[in-house]
């Protein structure tokens, strides 16, 4: 039977989760976005998009973790070897995890088993950048400012619908009575949406800069990033919890800037473009799962909420977007009685 669904957020979870429920629904369903922000005013719009899985991304279990972050390879890899790759801001990029420190830093099992190429640094390699301990892997990097407007177009062009509105809560959306279901991916946005008190804000502020001899991505400690996109490379980092600041911080700038240019000195000539903070929507454990809410005077809306993917969203969108729409589906399937009673 056909539905109707609304998905709430243009970020890449939500604009990843909105094209593949077009490819899962049946024919004559209709999926409607709605939001407030869109590409580049979007948290997903900043980040440097690389697939490199952290201990901070933590789904329902470890095994569904893996199987998103699978998934997730698998779906850009896919795109990577398609026409759409330069269009979707999909590349490979070789690099280097390094710590002076502790060799756990760089070390990441999920990472091992996932990627075409990971091993450990060899001694030269090491020596060269004065390092104690290292990891060489190839792994992919998806700049959001290429991926969103392709997700966008893709889902425009099949009869997707989007609406610029700001939700203040679920209850609206329940009001209008159109909708089979919402899927709530509305990041730091659920913190309301859902009442949701673990969202968290994580602050990150970034350097853009232009330095096309860099081919390389460079990770070290302190969130010490280098990480070269399809059109820019990203310096970073901070990873501030709790705090919502988005102004850019003139402390924060030139601290990026030392770690940087200190782990690679020929950065001193990059081009700044711009500077960047945005906050990831973290939360302990990423929330995908079913609810009925129920409204006053009866009312009842179908909801699969879909967010806190904190700085994961894009490494992890395919995947764990993937694990939403089968719930979507089932939810459909098993309820669909429940339309949005008034």
């Amino acid at each position: 039977m056909a539905s109707s669904v609304c998905v709430v957020g243009a970020g890449v979870i939500g604009l990843t989760t909105a094209t593949l429920l077009q490819d899962a629904l049946p024919a004559g369903s209709l999926v409607t976005l709605v939001a407030d922000k869109f590409t580049t005013d979007t948290t997903s719009d900043g980040a440097a998009g690389i697939f490199r899985p952290g201990k901070y991304l933590q789904g329902p279990s470890e095994q569904m973790t893996k199987q998103w972050l699978e998934d997730s390879y698998k779906h850009y890899k896919k795109i990577l070897n398609s026409e759409d790759a330069a269009e979707a801001g999909v590349k490979a990029v070789s690099g280097y995890l390094f710590s002076n420190k502790d060799p756990k830093i760089i070390q990441s099992p999920l990472m091992k088993e996932i990627i075409d190429e990971y091993r450990e640094c060899t001694q030269d390699e090491l020596d060269l950048h004065d390092q104690k301990y290292g990891t060489f892997c190839t792994t992919l990097v998806i700049q959001c400012r290429r991926m969103l407007p392709y997700l966008m177009d893709r889902f425009k062009r099949r009869g997707g619908v989007v609406r610029k509105q700001h939700v203040n809560s679920l209850e609206e959306l329940a009001d209008e009575g159109c909708f089979d279901l919402v899927c709530n991916c509305s990041g730091l946005g659920a913190s309301v949406l859902a009442n949701d008190r673990y969202v968290t804000p994580i602050r990150g502020q970034v350097f853009k800069v232009r330095a096309p001899w860099i081919k390389n991505f460079y990770y070290h400690e302190n969130d010490t990033y280098i990480i070269p996109g399809m059109d820019m490379i990203t310096l970073g980092g901070t990873r501030q919890f709790d705090n919502d600041t988005t102004d850019v911080s003139t402390s924060d700038a030139s601290e990026i800037w030392r770690r940087c240019v200190q782990l690679l000195p020929s950065l001193k000539d990059a081009e700044v473009l711009r500077q960047w903070v945005g906050l990831r929507p973290y939360r302990p454990s990423v929330r995908v799962e079913k609810e009925l809410m129920k409204f006053g005077g009866g009312k009842t809306l179908k909801v699969v909420h879909h967010y806190g993917h904190g700085g994961y969203g894009v490494m992890s969108a395919p995947g764990s977007s993937m694990y939403a729409v089968s719930l979507i589906c089932d939810f459909l399937q098993h309820h669909q009685h429940h339309r949005a009673k008034l």
